[in-house]
């Protein structure tokens, strides 16, 4: 049977619940056991699918297609599990099963109520498509005390007395501030906290204490006696100048060994570290470094492009340097400014995203690497930002835009109304947007002796696509009369997933997102590639 752990947070909110999740699951892998990863989101949103970045940063999407919160990607890049659509419910989505449920007649006429409908159908889910995991991680999003989280902290709660204490366990995750004005670690907050779970039911069996600097054994002493905690089981987590430094912290301060004590196991194999030192050093102390830009519309928050900004880290780690990361806001980003802007950097990136806004700075930026052979790397509206970039420059189609930005123009780019998956035709829409688009995993065949052939050196690989516009095939011929490779298609060749230039030393478009599928241990082909690339570049 699965032992199940509840992660839950307090005092304020971007803690690193998501981060210590992933840390620890990591740590319990190590030591020979399977584990499973789960978020429970307090938001009414149906799924993030919808939210801009400014509200929630980057929407992390699954092989399977569903569109998740970014700690996911956390989850997938310490542990290598690849999360699925069981993996991920908000409360928009708990309530909308309920409602359609009760629409059907599925509760007989009762009352439905929070008590027990929506709590049954949170434990439902918690315990659902679980195997052979030994252990199932489950991260509750927000800060106790929050009104929205309180039916899955309920949820949890029951969740521990249906399948018994023995195999359940609750981490709590808080601030320990430090004063400097009177130089103090305070613990108040987390007494707090600690307090707020409890007179809901719960009380945590170990306590993660984030702070900036070491936290006194005083200190700790009083959060255990004021906690009911035993000292042992009170954690520190000193913040770290690298995130991949935190399997290390944690196992240092014996958070694995406490929880497999906790449970009465055995561990079944030593702890490795030595891939995650190994990566620390590299990111810490190696002295070659290269300036890589960003251009996008949320280059301002630092979440909005989470998994983007970890894959180019990741090639940077297998390139042995160090990635600096140049964010330029294409809103606002002139023809004028352009070489100014760029011209201490070795690589132009342009990522994802929707609708009209920026994409004049994007496409200036696009001819402008195109014309100096500065390595460029477009993911999905970036690789469309390049189509019209190219057909706009050397195809001569001055009126080449995408359907996307309204009536107007030749669209090149189109909204596709169906696809092929598996043999099977999934049709798009854009009435609804949400969970509409083509979304998860899909194959592409490589053109033989291409660019990106020798970069996957595979002849058909499978990305994570998110989006609803594509590029249309019908003017394949006239790119590649110009010198735009058309060098990844879909099975049936409808559909353009791949782009490269020519007479370029790196020029590649992708219409999928690679970062999704980049590790630290296993840092993605596409974006080696391109940091290698750009290390070349003089």
């Amino acid at each position: 049977m699965a032992r199940y752990i509840f992660v839950t947070g307090g005092v304020v909110s971007s803690l690193g619940k998501g981060l210590s999740s992933a840390s620890l699951a990591y740590l319990l892998q190590s030591r020979g056991f399977k584990v499973r990863l789960r978020k429970l989101d307090p938001y009414l949103n149906v799924d993030p699918g919808t939210m801009s970045p400014f509200q929630h940063g980057e929407v992390f999407v699954t092989d399977d297609g569903a569109e998740t919160d970014l700690d996911l990607g956390h989850y997938e890049r310490f542990s290598g599990i690849s999360a699925k659509k069981t993996d991920n419910i908000t409360t928009g989505k708990i309530y909308s099963d309920v409602l359609k449920k009760e629409r059907k007649g599925g509760y007989l006429g009762k009352t439905v109520q929070v008590i027990p409908h929506i709590t049954d159908r949170i434990k439902e889910f918690i315990k659902n498509d679980v195997a052979k995991e030994d252990f199932v991680i489950c991260e509750i999003g927000g800060t106790v005390g929050d009104i929205e989280s309180l039916p899955f902290v309920e949820a949890i709660r029951q969740f521990a007395n249906d399948i018994g204490k023995k195999n359940t366990l609750f981490i709590h995750l808080t601030l320990v501030p430090y004063m400097k004005a009177s130089d103090e670690i305070k613990t108040k907050p987390t007494q707090h906290s600690v307090k707020e779970l409890r007179s809901i039911g719960i009380q945590p069996d170990i306590i993660i204490c984030r702070s900036e600097r070491a936290i006194p054994l005083n200190q700790r002493k009083k959060i255990s006696l004021f906690c009911n905690v035993d000292i042992k089981n009170v954690i520190e987590t000193v913040d770290v100048k690298t995130i991949y430094e935190a399997p290390i912290s944690f196992n240092k301060e014996n958070l694995d060994k406490q929880v497999l004590d906790y449970f009465k196991i055995k561990t079944r194999k030593k702890v490795n570290l030595n891939p995650w030192k190994k990566i620390t050093k590299t990111v810490l102390h190696t002295k070659k470094s290269i300036n890589i830009a960003i251009i996008g519309k949320y280059v301002d928050l630092k979440d909005a492009y989470k998994s983007l900004d970890e894959a180019l880290t990741h090639g940077g780690i297998h390139n042995n340097l160090k990635v600096n990361l140049v964010r330029i806001d294409s809103e606002i980003l002139k023809f004028s400014e352009i070489k100014n802007k760029l011209k201490n950097v070795s690589g132009i990136l342009i990522p994802g995203g929707f609708g009209k806004r920026g994409t004049n700075g994007k496409i200036e930026a696009i001819k402008y690497a195109r014309q100096n052979k500065i390595p460029f790397l477009g993911i999905c509206f970036g690789m469309q930002m390049a189509i019209i970039e190219f057909a706009r420059s050397k195809l001569n189609i001055k009126k080449a835009t995408s359907s996307e930005f309204g009536p107007g123009g030749l669209p090149i780019i189109g909204l596709i109304n169906e696809w092929n998956k598996g043999g099977k035709i999934i049709k798009g829409t854009d009435k609804d947007l949400g969970g509409t688009m083509r979304l998860g995993l899909y194959e592409a065949k490589l053109k033989d002796n291409s660019l990106i052939q020798k970069i996957y050196k595979s002849k058909s690989i499978k990305e994570r696509h998110r989006h609803r516009y594509e590029v249309n095939i019908a003017y394949k011929d006239q790119f590649e009369k110009n010198g735009m490779i058309f060098s990844g298609l879909s099975p049936d060749k409808k559909l353009p997933e791949i782009i490269e230039l020519k007479n370029h030393p790196w020029f590649v478009g992708v219409q999928f997102h690679p970062e999704f599928r980049s590790r630290p241990l296993a840092p993605h082909p596409l974006f080696s590639s391109f940091i290698r690339a750009s290390k070349n570049h003089k």
